[in-house]
């Protein structure tokens, strides 16, 4: 029976963890990257950010949302950085009703 490390986040057992999905984000811009046969110097400078934060993104994938931002317009990735969390597309009159169903307040009530 395999040991369990009982400290083991509850997050490292699903597959859309947080680092698992900066990590995907940043192999996409790398993929970009080397597409355009750039160096992470040279995609760094473009952007207007630092090498070492560029490089910390690749390897990790942790950046701040305005140097990603920085990077999808060098990138012209722009329009899917926007759509992120945009409103959903319905493809039928279901999808439409089931949204309403589930429609939830945007401001809270004191009670």
């Amino acid at each position: 029976m395999p040991k369990i490390n009982k400290n083991a986040n509850i997050l490292s057992l699903i597959d859309n963890t947080p680092s698992s999905l900066m990590k995907a984000v940043a192999a996409n811009v790398r993929s970009r990257r080397l597409g355009r046969n750039w160096t992470q110097k040279l995609l760094a400078a473009k952007a207007g950010i630092p090498l070492s934060t560029y490089r910390l993104f690749e390897s990790k994938g942790e950046i701040s949302l305005r140097s990603l931002a920085m990077l999808s317009i060098i990138l012209d990735e722009t329009e899917n950085l926007s759509n992120l969390f945009s409103k959903p597309e319905y493809q039928s009159i279901d999808e439409l009703m089931d949204s309403n169903a589930s429609y939830e307040r945007q401001r809270g009530r004191k009670k």
